[in-house]
């Protein structure tokens, strides 16, 4: 970080959006002595939280117009820092770029002036398990080290503190790559499925903000692609670097597969023999899905030189993260179980499978990202015994289902809730002892939550309160 104070002191930086990671990076732009000025859409009165970190006197644009104020204060801008949900092709961000303001999410400030390596890991499902496995083992291994980005806390910070023994081992999301002009020295692509299209605009601009994990690589730092998913595997030629594999069935040339009910490290050529690193019995996570994250993991720790047998202590005592088929409770015999995190199709398919042959109540709908549902409807109707549907896209889920309805076989019964706690009690209605209710939406919360953690610890308040 040397060097970096002066760069920012005394001169102006603007934070456009107040969310969490803006609110770190004004905490450590006032430290260096930075002249902060912020700017958000939303009324003072919502930003109360966030705007009680700006220094005394700092600018505070809101409302309406605060991108033409932010247009009229460009010059003399030592840098900007971009909330990672807002689109980065908004034209005063390209005016900024072009007039040599550089540009930054608070994930690429800290990919950019990291004192030690870092380990980056991104995808449309699996990052933040994988990113979780993997940054427990690593602070086993090296316990300065620090997890962030999209999980966790903000670490931009908390870099003064850290030397080069350290490891970083940062979430990413397609929001938080877009600004990024490095790549980690060790990068993970686990899949890349259509998400968050409402705001990239096409597969294709979301496709090239996940390439930037290992598009700024150099000779001797490693990415690792998911080998099971189609849009992964077929980036991995594309790897300007070492590139490594995982599968969470079959083997690998090189990486982590599974064989004979075993997950092996199976490193590069003259990296040493193959050996296995765990039993796929020992893995308490559900699903063939949490299978793939830990070979992910194994495949990520290896090509960052993490002991495999950390990465093998931490999956086994390893039982899930909030919101991620968390199971709330067992009432009357039927099980409660919290998918909040699911906010895209694939996503709910792989919560479906980890269920198969159980009796399902799906809880499903929310903000929509424009995302196609044709598959998930098909999925539905050979999955799902009831669906009931709620928020902003339940028309267009429950049109989705339809149309998949020429499919032969027992068709799911539909039902529609106004919000989360009328489908709650829907679902307890008619709920046997032997179903699964199951929350996973396949939807964004914003329509009624503030994320989809509110949106799941709401639901699990529900639960609770259901009478025995």
């Amino acid at each position: 970080m040397a060097g970096l104070p002066e760069r920012f002191r005394g001169r102006r930086v603007a934070v456009l959006g107040l969310q969490r990671s803006n609110a770190a990076v004004v905490r450590y732009l006032a430290r260096q002595g930075a002249r902060v000025e912020a700017y958000d859409l939303r009324p003072p009165e919502s930003l109360v939280p966030y705007a009680a970190d700006l220094p005394a006197g700092a600018p505070l644009f809101t409302g309406p117009a605060y991108l033409e104020r932010l247009e009229d204060r460009l010059h003399d801008l030592a840098g900007l820092f971009v909330s990672p949900g807002i689109r980065k092709d908004l034209p005063v961000l390209r005016r900024a770029a072009a007039s040599g303001v550089p540009l930054w999410t608070e994930a690429a400030f800290v990919l950019q002036h990291a004192p030690c390596p870092v380990i980056g890991i991104t995808g449309s499902a699996g990052k933040t398990t994988t990113t979780t496995l993997v940054g427990e083992a690593v602070r086993r291994w090296r316990p300065a080290s620090l997890v962030g980005g999209n999980i966790g806390v903000p670490l931009i910070d908390r870099l003064d503190g850290l030397g080069p023994e350290a490891r970083i081992v940062l979430e990413l999301s397609s929001f938080q790559l877009e600004l990024c002009q490095v790549s980690p020295s060790v990068a993970a692509l686990l899949n890349l499925r259509p998400n968050h299209l409402d705001v990239h605009g096409s597969m294709e601009a979301y496709t090239d903000a996940k390439r930037r994990a290992y598009r700024f690589q150099r000779p001797g730092e490693w990415t690792v692609f998911g080998l099971d998913d189609a849009g992964a595997a077929a980036l991995m030629a594309e790897a300007p670097a070492g590139a490594l594999g995982f599968r969470g069935s079959g083997p690998v040339a090189a990486g982590a597969g599974v064989v004979d009910g075993w997950v092996w490290w199976v490193p590069p050529a003259g990296g040493g023999p193959d050996h296995p690193v765990l039993a796929v019995a020992s893995i308490r996570l559900p699903g063939a899905h949490n299978v793939q994250n830990v070979a992910a993991a194994i495949a990520v720790a290896g090509a960052a030189g993490v002991p495999l047998d950390l990465v093998a202590e931490v999956v086994g005592g390893f039982a899930g993260i909030e919101h991620r088929l968390e199971l709330v409770r067992e009432r009357r015999g039927v099980r409660w179980v919290n998918d909040s995190i699911a906010t895209a199709p694939d996503r709910v398919a792989a919560a479906l499978e980890s269920f198969a042959g159980r009796p399902l109540t799906l809880l499903a709908g929310g903000y929509d990202k424009g995302l196609p549902f044709d598959d998930l409807g098909r999925l539905v109707v050979e999955r799902v015994g009831r669906l009931i549907l709620f928020g902003a896209a339940a028309d267009r889920l429950e049109r989705a289902v339809a149309a998949a309805r020429l499919y032969p076989g027992p068709q799911p019964e539909v039902e529609r809730a106004p919000d989360l706690a009328a489908a709650v009690a829907l679902a307890a209605e008619g709920a046997v002892a032997g179903d699964v209710v199951l929350l996973s939406p396949a939807c964004a919360s914003y329509d009624q939550f503030r994320d989809f953690e509110e949106r799941g610890r709401r639901f699990k308040a529900l639960v609770a309160e259901l009478p025995e």
